[in-house]
């Protein structure tokens, strides 16, 4: 076992007994185990087939590229209407997991099958996003926004058309469009570093002072 993985699973105070099962269930099929994203990642010739993560309420398997599955057993769930690949099969308990174990690893061989064959997942691009009235206004106003919004990587645009459409009201649409003006024009995105001590940071505060040397 991965030192990494074992330490993981060592320390867990939830779920630890279900994902040790997955583990081993994981294990029996034609994967390599690492620890990536703190959670343990199972691969096949360097390739990411499966996570194992658990969450307040279900523990899961997530299939990286889970929406090419055939999913005969119709367990297969989209974590939300955004998520275009991935996949999870949750759990609640170690008795479901065992009562679906041979399932479990038929859908993992199925992953390596389409992983080994090169298949991919047609992914959305910028134009599918829909783009919200009050940012259309906003780049009426002020073209140069509108220029700076398109020279980020598609990435960074979806995230952010993702970010203001989720905004139910209009207000708040506009509250996070102007939040976020500055990342903008600086050529980032919505979860990017902008403080310098780190390449990308999940909900940089523009300090990052628990990473700096006192």
């Amino acid at each position: 076992m991965n030192k990494k993985v074992d330490t993981f699973l060592t320390e867990l105070s939830q779920w630890q007994v279900e994902l040790i099962r997955l583990c081993e269930l994981i294990l029996e099929c034609d994967v390599v185990e690492d620890f990536k994203w703190k959670h343990p990642c199972y691969t096949n010739n360097g390739k990411n087939i499966v996570l194992i993560h658990g969450f307040k309420e279900y523990c899961a398997v997530l299939f990286y590229k889970g929406a090419v599955l055939k999913d005969h057993k119709n367990i297969l769930i989209q974590q939300t209407e955004n998520v275009q690949a991935g996949r999870q099969i949750r759990f609640q308990n170690i008795e479901e997991i065992n009562e679906l174990s041979v399932v479990i690893k038929e859908y993992i061989q199925e992953a390596i099958a389409h992983e080994k064959s090169g298949k991919q997942i047609p992914m959305k691009k910028v134009s599918d996003f829909a783009v919200p009235f009050e940012l259309k206004q906003i780049f009426m106003d002020n073209p140069e926004f509108k220029i700076a919004f398109t020279n980020l990587t598609p990435g960074r645009q979806k995230g952010y058309l993702l970010h203001f459409n989720q905004a139910k009201q209009s207000a708040t649409r506009v509250a996070r469009i102007e939040k976020n003006t500055k990342r903008i024009f600086n050529g980032k995105g919505l979860n990017d570093c902008v403080c310098g001590l780190s390449k990308r940071m999940p909900n940089c505060d523009g300090s990052h002072k628990q990473l700096q040397v006192t």
